[in-house]
């Protein structure tokens, strides 16, 4: 029961005082009360609401109440000084039934004696009230409303309140010093309606706010009774935000909102509805914590209107403000849930209720199409209710796009017709393989995949979510309730990267790829990933590369990366240096080896190397190939023969002396291993003995010829050593005579090949090889020659022969002994046309059998031809109707 007595005290001076006692400010209630203050005498009935009591023996306190009436400017005296007049003010509101008017008991009067004063005596002061703090905590509103109109309608009303914060409101029969109080003036429109704004720190909501109003009109200034109120009580949060209604998955209608901003507590919600079908019409209003509320029985054509409003949930506060009526009407066709996003291989169901001309159908008569073009097996129905039909679909496979669309799309259908709205179907692939390595420094780890699996699902957004484990991996990867998203950047090759920095070596990641769309979420299947295992290690450094001298072996040496500190493997990969490396690879298993030897086929020839590493038990990747290093050419053992040689003689007849001069190619790489820095020309005599001229890089040679035999041999030098293995060749005045080639022949065979073939005669003589010589007849130019095996008794000379020139072909016998006598032809052979014509056979019978093939194709084209132009004419009896039922066979013809 709150009822407080005022007394109103006149006081002569510039200015009329009323003023009355207190020892208690009235506590404000979460929702809105009246301020009544009326003289003793007058009757409360017309101010007072039907239901309040009038005792009068209930009094809660001492109060005072101000009234000052300011003097007229003409100085008139009071004439009524003698007369009192007691004010009482209530304070009461719907939730207090009771209120006191009466104060005979209080302590002090009040007295007013003016003319204003007597017309504020005959009304008073009835006012309406509700205070509250904003959602945001840092704004205090008070409204006030006068349930009457003023008496002082000629003079302006203002409005001005009063407040302290006080930490703690002491016991204190005395209000604190009116210096200590703030005021704010109130903005107060035509209507007599006033709103007061207290601005309230935050951390000071929990503090009492002790307040009073100040009230000015017509020359009379009100002071209220004292209030008091703890703001964090009388909170008032905004209306709901984000109003929507759907169909769940279940088939009823879902109320859903949510709160604007975050309070320090949690607050309950109020929600009122009506729903408006063919069939009934209902209203409900219910309170829920939850942010959603549900509605079933929801029937298809159906109109529904939702409002809500919150309060906090534990403890005092005042009701928001309604939000914004929402209206949603369910269509002819309702299908729950209306579109289902799920992935390869699962079971999804939906549901369907179909109303046809204000009659729901019978679920025993639903059929179901998919796209329209595909029924859909009764044997995947189920009637889940009278009207409620149900289907499913089994290990689903991934939906292929047709066009823009991206779903299949799902039809409920009567047995006669269907309707045009259907459900959406997507299932997606989400096998996304996710692939991590940990760089070589063992700081950081790098995880790629690649969206092109569900780049068809329009809307959609990607996201890595992992979970760390305290050390190594489940058997079984599985996704974590409670995981971590991780920011991935794409790149231009159209995968996405992550970065884990730092690491932990191992600790197990588990991750998946969270597919957000608006129809729900999807997982990828799990993969977990220790970053000790997938490390990449740094390629080995100081790779180093070269071909053994005298060994003949590729060699190469490296460093091995400081981590990982795990034994590993090596990988060589070597070529030869050039634009493209066609690689070879060699491969090192021992872990404690820095470097391999193995043959290659060219010694001579620029090797490019590299090298790359990988942990020795398989985990992991290989490393980056190192810089390459190359092999310099060097000479690696002495040359493996000296050159092939022979000579040119031209005789001086009358001093009995033959000038012989030796001509040789140079050395091949692959002969000389790898340079030949000179040649030198060993010779052999019985009368002088051995000696030798250094001839340096020259190809030619020339000495005199004067005893009986002369054996010459040409060596290779490069920086090793001379040449081992070499030729040799002997001069002899008897040998030059012995002729063991019986006969020569040459026949041409084209213009690049000339056929030679020979016969011998028996010899005691060891046979070495022959050389053969050639060139064109009565011409001094080069001669041209070629060692032959003596085993070979044809040999196919290649080289560009002129047709029309005639050219001298030379065989010598080389032995042991010395040089045999040659055999010389000046021509060809005279049955070279025979040869000729045989050769040309090779050329004319594919001419011949090319031609056979191709007539034989154009007569048997020829013949379709002429059998479809003869069958032109003839009628096609399933075309023409006077056709039909004849036997073209047996029809006679007339001509």
């Amino acid at each position: 029961i709150n009822c407080f007595s005022v007394c109103l005290l006149n006081v002569l001076t510039e200015f009329i005082y009323v003023i009355t006692a207190f020892n208690l400010a009235y506590p404000i209630t979460p929702w809105k009360f009246k301020l009544s203050c009326m003289p003793r005498n007058t009757t409360y009935d017309f101010l007072l609401p039907a239901g309040i009591s009038k005792n009068t023996s209930n009094l809660s306190g001492h109060y005072e109440a101000l009234v000052e009436t300011k003097l007229n400017s003409s100085g008139t005296y009071l004439s009524n000084l003698s007369s009192r007049t007691t004010f009482h003010c209530c304070f009461w509101s719907e939730e207090d039934k009771n209120c006191s008017v009466h104060a005979d008991n209080i302590e002090g009067k009040a007295f007013v004696s003016t003319v204003n004063s007597l017309v504020f005596q005959q009304t008073g002061a009835n006012w309406n009230i509700q205070c509250w703090m904003k959602e945001d905590l840092k704004l205090f509103i008070c409204y006030m409303e006068s349930l009457f109109k003023s008496p002082f309608k000629n003079y302006d009303l203002k409005v001005h309140l009063l407040y302290l914060l006080l930490e703690v409101l002491e016991e204190s029969p005395l209000l604190p010093q009116k210096s200590s109080f703030q005021i704010v003036q109130c903005n107060c429109s035509v209507h007599e309606c006033c709103e007061c704004h207290v601005p309230v720190p935050t951390v000071k909501i929990n503090y009492t706010l002790l307040m009073y109003l100040k009230i000015t009109s017509g020359g009379v200034i009100f002071h209220s009774p004292p209030m008091s109120v703890q703001p964090i009580n009388v909170v008032k949060p905004d209306p709901p935000l984000g109003l929507c209604m759907k169909i769940t998955d279940t088939g009823n209608l879902k109320i859903s909102w949510s709160s604007p901003t975050l309070v320090p507590f949690q607050l309950q919600y109020q929600v009122k509805y009506s729903e408006n079908s063919t069939k009934n019409m209902r209203k409900a209003d219910e309170i829920v914590s939850a942010t959603s509320l549900l509605v079933d029985s929801v029937l298809p054509g159906s109109s529904y209107e939702v409002q809500v409003r919150s309060k906090r949930l534990d403890g005092p506060g005042i009701w928001s403000d309604w939000s914004t009526p929402l209206t949603f009407t369910t269509q002819d066709v309702i299908y729950f849930p209306p579109k289902i996003l799920t992935t390869v291989g699962s079971n999804v169901s939906f549901h369907c209720i179909y109303k046809n001309e204000n009659k729901i159908i019978s679920s025993k008569k639903i059929v179901w199409w998919m796209n329209l073009a595909e029924k859909i097996p009764q044997s995947q129905y189920d009637v889940v209710g009278d009207h409620v039909s149900k289907v499913t679909f089994p290990n689903l496979n991934a939906t292929k796009p047709r066009g823009k669309f991206t779903y299949d799309a799902v039809y409920c259908c009567n047995e006669h017709e269907c309707h045009h709205r259907y459900a959406e179907l997507y299932v997606i692939d989400v096998n996304i393989n996710i692939s991590c390595e940990t760089d070589g420094y063992l700081t950081k780890m790098t995880c790629r995949w690649s969206p092109s699996a569900i780049q068809s699902l329009v809307g959609s957004t990607l996201q890595l979510r992992y979970q760390r484990s305290s050390l190594y991996c489940s058997d079984v990867p599985s996704i974590h309730p409670i995981s971590e998203p991780k920011d991935c950047h794409l790149q231009r090759d159209g995968f996405y990267e992550c970065l884990f920095q730092p690491i932990f070596l191992l600790s197990g990641y588990t991750m998946w790829i969270r597919i957000n769309h608006s129809l729900g979420s999807l997982d990828s299947p799990p993969t977990c990933v220790i970053p000790d295992s997938v490390v990449k290690p740094l390629p080995p450094s100081s790779v180093k590369a070269e071909i053994t001298v005298k060994i003949g072996l590729l060699k190469i040496s490296w460093e091995k990366p400081v981590f990982p500190e795990n034994n590993l493997q090596f990988q060589i990969r070597y070529g030869l240096s050039g634009k493209k490396v066609q690689w070879k690879v060699f491969e090192v298993y021992d872990a404690k080896l820095k470097s391999a030897s193995f043959p290659v086929p060219d010694l001579c020839a620029v090797y490019a190397v590299q090298v790359r590493c990988k942990r020795l038990d398989g985990l992991g990747y290989w490393s980056n190939w190192s810089t390459p290093a190359y092999t310099i050419v060097t000479d690696i053992k002495v040359p493996i023969r000296g050159p092939e040689f022979w000579r040119i003689i031209n005789e001086d007849n009358t001093k009995k002396e033959r000038n012989v001069t030796l001509l040789w190619k140079p050395l091949m790489k692959n002969d000389s291993l790898c340079s030949v820095r000179r040649y030198v020309v060993k010779h052999h005599t019985s009368r002088n003995g051995t000696w030798s001229e250094d001839v340096g890089n020259h190809t030619k040679f020339t000495f005199l010829w004067t005893e009986q035999a002369h054996s010459v041999t040409v060596l290779a030098v490069n920086s090793i050593g001379a040449s081992s293995a070499n030729f040799n060749l002997t001069f002899s005045w008897p040998m030059s005579k012995v002729n063991i080639v019986q006969s020569l022949s040459a026949y041409p065979l084209n213009s690049s090949c000339v056929i030679l073939s020979w016969m011998l005669s028996p010899s005691d003589y060891n046979l070495m090889y022959f050389i053969l010589e050639w060139k064109i007849l009565h011409e001094d130019n080069e001669i041209k020659w070629l060692r032959i095996p003596s085993s070979v008794k044809k040999y196919y000379v290649h080289d560009h022969f002129i047709p029309i020139e005639k050219y001298q072909f030379s065989l010598y016998p080389i032995f042991m002994e010395g040089v045999g006598k040659p055999k010389i032809i000046d021509s060809f052979t005279q049955d070279d046309e025979k040869h000729q014509h045989d050769a040309g056979l090779y050329v004319i019978v594919p001419i011949i059998i090319s031609s056979s093939i191709l007539l034989l194709g154009t007569l048997l084209i020829s013949h379709q031809r002429m059998k479809k132009l003869f069958w032109e004419d003839v009628p096609n009896p399933k075309n023409c109707s006077w056709a039909q039922g004849l036997n073209f066979q047996k029809v006679p013809f007339s001509v």
